[in-house]
């Protein structure tokens, strides 16, 4: 069953390599979506796919990588788009 969410995430999460490792986590977990900054320090993300993989992404964005610090992460219920990569995006 395929299932989309939209993060946001807050801490520090610009300038320490998040969504890079982001979009390495969700490509190996099969997820479709994608991941940019945002001009207010956080970090957004969309992602879809199958229940458990968008599970395991969400836990992963809640730590992130090793220099990012997650303060908090809003995590949106979204109908799936049909997308079929993932993507890093511009700031916005």
């Amino acid at each position: 069953m395929t299932e989309a969410r939209r993060l946001i995430v807050i801490g520090r999460v610009q300038g320490v390599g998040y969504r890079n490792a982001f979009e390495m986590t969700a490509r190996r977990y099969g997820l479709a979506g994608w991941v940019r900054n945002r001009l207010d320090g956080t970090v957004e993300a969309w992602v879809e796919g199958e229940t458990n993989s968008v599970a395991s992404i969400i836990d992963w964005a809640a730590k992130g990588p090793p220099a990012a610090r997650v303060d908090d992460i809003e995590v949106l219920r979204v109908e799936p788009a049909g997308l079929q990569t993932f993507v890093r995006k511009e700031t916005v």
